[in-house]
């Protein structure tokens, strides 16, 4: 039988699923899990101001889902690790049930 975590670690995990408690953050991130992309092609997609989506794009980082790089004047963002990628497919796996 598994051990039940720390608080803390029962609050970051709670902290982790708030990225996913969001459809349009879910559709940023299921936008990344295909390739890293800039603002406003995330905003084209999602079909949001790109303000509104620098906005999503900054919780996102802060709770550690997603990365980013500069390229020249371009910033391109993509998924933090291969877990978002999996927490994204299970989620998918598991509401297709």
């Amino acid at each position: 039988m598994q051990e039940i975590p720390e608080k803390e670690i029962l609050e970051q995990i709670a902290e982790l699923f708030k990225g996913f408690c969001d459809p349009t953050r879910v559709h940023i991130l299921s936008l990344l899990q295909q390739q890293e992309r800039c603002v406003s092609e995330i905003a084209e997609a999602v079909e949001l101001s790109q303000s509104a989506i620098s906005h999503q794009l900054r919780l996102l980082k802060q709770m550690h889902l997603i990365k980013f790089r500069r390229e020249g004047k371009n910033i391109l963002y993509s998924l933090a690790d291969d877990h978002v990628r999996t927490i994204l497919e299970m989620g998918l796996e598991h509401v297709k049930e």
